[in-house]
């Protein structure tokens, strides 16, 4: 099906879902956080746990409950620059359930894992240290995107929220984890409390998504700008959340105790993001401009990739020097060549060469809506760009401003006036 014809399509499957009956499903499907017995969690921690278990148990969970705190907090924003008042309502609902989604967390950690006293700000001061560098960088964007809504109510900015709150966020991230963490525990009858709040939540969380997914619809068929809104958001915002799920030291036994596998978890994020992007009317192979992930690979090779540049410290926290080995090398360079943004691409034949000190040199090659990568040097390239491989690598992970580098000339540029402006437009805002 062409891409339009899947758009359309999309559009109309959203259309057969109300606001109405979407507040209604909120109606019958309340539940309590405060009676939820934990009695025998409590044994079942203390008893069944193995100590890694509560270890990868209590760095999970603590991630959920400072996401549903996180979340309740920002909700404001979106309600006042909701267009509809039907879509506020359902907003409204939704600041509801992520504050009894974070006071079940908070009964959790208090009465179970006993981390905290009387109030919730305690619980969530002694579970901090849990929180990994991705975490912190997804949610301190979601703060900043609340405040930018705050200021601005157009569709364009609502569409950036929604994008990075219930589908990155909620769809990428919480519902995939949730699907896990729920299957662990019913496969071996534990935590019947928790595995209770954890089904509640997800069913929360669910309408949620429905509900993000058909406002994303929306937006979208009344300002044509909004599909360019939500592809710059996602390139912003996926090398950072990516790296959410790294466990502490690389241990992939804080997933694998409970059996399964960062690839797993990775993978069906990346299918949940299509299938619901895609059900917005806005598959990822639509999206104006460089791909913010690359749909023409399996979801499995997506997840792989993503891995590897973590892996390799091309994405996530900084902790030494990157990996510069030739299959790094060439991983970051073929994410080079997809961030090329051909619509800003000169039409003229351009060779772009990085030269590093420490490093062999690339080179990249435009030529009428093809693009190319490899190692070594051209004879005559347009532009030619000289730094060290560990501040291109800062550059591609977002940990650097190229801007600083030419003015401390950590990066040197070289080439005609012409051919530097074209390179300057080359890659689309928001790519890493």
């Amino acid at each position: 099906m062409p891409p339009a014809a899947t758009t359309i399509a999309a559009r109309s499957a959203t259309d057969q879902i109300s606001y109405s009956d979407l507040y209604a499903r909120w109606e019958r499907g309340n539940w309590r956080a405060t009676e939820l017995d934990f009695s025998q969690d409590a044994v079942d921690w203390n008893e069944t746990f193995s100590p890694l278990e509560r270890r990868a148990a209590l760095w999970n969970y603590a991630m959920f409950f400072h996401g549903e705190d996180a979340v309740a907090d920002n909700l404001g924003p979106f309600i006042d620059a909701a267009p509809r008042e039907e879509q506020k309502y359902f907003l409204a609902t939704q600041q509801v359930d992520e504050a009894r989604h974070a006071v079940f967390f908070a009964r959790f950690m208090r009465e179970v894992v006993q981390r905290g006293d009387a109030s919730v700000a305690s619980s969530l001061d002694e579970t901090r240290g849990e929180l990994t560098w991705g975490f912190r960088q997804v949610f301190a964007r979601l703060d900043r995107v609340a405040d930018e809504l705050r200021r601005d109510r157009s569709r364009t900015k609502l569409a950036q929220a929604v994008t990075l709150y219930h589908i990155v966020i909620e769809a990428t991230l919480a519902q995939p984890g949730q699907h896990f963490i729920e299957r662990y525990l019913q496969e071996r009858s534990l935590l019947p409390g928790f595995r209770e709040g954890m089904r509640n939540v997800a069913l929360d969380e669910q309408r949620h998504i429905g509900f993000g997914v058909k406002l994303l619809s929306d937006l979208a068929a009344e300002d044509p700008e909004v599909p360019e809104a939500v592809a710059e958001m996602l390139r912003e915002i996926i090398p950072v959340s990516t790296a959410v799920f790294v466990p502490p030291n690389w241990d992939l036994s804080y997933a694998e105790c409970f059996g399964f596998t960062l690839e797993e978890i990775f993978t069906e994020g990346t299918r949940s993001m299509e299938t619901k992007l895609r059900a917005a009317g806005l598959a990822l192979e639509t999206l104006p401009g460089p791909a913010p992930i690359p749909h023409d690979l399996p979801h499995e090779q997506r997840a792989q990739r993503g891995l590897s540049l973590l892996r390799a410290g091309v994405l996530g926290e900084k902790s030494g020097p990157p990996a510069s080995d030739p299959e790094t090398r060439a991983l970051v360079f073929d994410s080079v060549r997809r961030a090329v943004d051909q619509r800003r691409a000169p039409d003229r034949p351009m060779t772009i060469q990085w030269d590093f000190a420490d490093a062999e040199p690339w080179l990249l090659q435009l030529d009428n809506g093809s693009t190319r990568v490899a190692p070594g040097r051209a004879q005559a390239p347009d532009v030619a760009l000289r730094c060290s491989w560990e501040d291109w690598v800062d550059v591609i992970g977002g940990r650097e401003d190229p801007r600083r580098l030419l003015a401390t000339r950590r990066l040197r540029v070289r080439g005609a006036p012409r051919a530097l402006w074209s390179a300057r437009r080359l890659f689309a805002r928001g790519h890493r």
